[in-house]
């Protein structure tokens, strides 16, 4: 009798795992959700940067644009520039590349994003988190007046994309969501 008890309660346990497991799998229509809330989060920044890009945002309101940005990122992310002019890829912390453009030496700067798409798709890690990548291609163009200055270059990027799940207190009750963070950008090439 104690042998069928303890069987009928590894089985139990063992079975206790397995739901738990699926539960941190994330279903199709919940995946197309994420998918969306990524792409998302990408446009979201694309506009952040052109705001804190752009010499016409009072500094004030930079400030506040980098703030919010940086909310998008994991900690620890960072940020790929590149030049038409030099052949290394330099990496910055997510603050320091946006008060690096904010003070780029230009008199007008206009940097739009466009073709933003994943180029794979969500992979369960071992550590519980989903990864995927998202690529997007950067039109860069700064103008100096003074001194007679045009840069124009198009970057391509790939977008690492965290998604885990988290939980919350609302009214006393623990809600469990995914989460989806922006990890590094790494530029992939530069061109004219």
């Amino acid at each position: 009798m104690k042998k069928h008890i303890l069987s009928l309660l590894i089985l139990f346990m063992a079975s206790s795992m397995v739901a738990l497991a699926q539960n941190d799998n994330i279903s199709p229509s919940r995946k197309q959700a994420i998918d969306s809330l990524a792409l998302e989060k990408v446009k979201d920044l694309s506009k952040y940067i052109s705001i804190i890009g752009s010499k016409e945002t009072q500094f004030s309101e930079a400030t506040r644009v980098m703030d919010r940005a940086e909310e998008l990122f994991a900690p620890e992310a960072e940020m790929g520039v590149s030049s038409i002019n030099r052949s290394e890829i330099a990496y910055y912390k997510v603050r320091r590349y946006f008060e690096r453009l904010m003070a780029l030496n230009y008199d007008r700067v206009n940097i739009s994003w466009y073709d933003i798409h994943y180029i794979s798709d969500l992979e369960r890690q071992p550590d519980g988190r989903y990864v995927g990548v998202i690529t997007i291609y950067q039109r860069f163009e700064g103008t100096s007046v003074e001194a007679g200055l045009n840069y124009r270059d198009t970057t391509k990027k790939d977008i690492t994309i965290y998604v885990e799940k988290k939980q919350t207190q609302i009214a006393g009750r623990t809600i469990e969501f995914w989460d989806v963070m922006l990890g590094d950008v790494r530029v992939t090439e530069t061109s004219a």
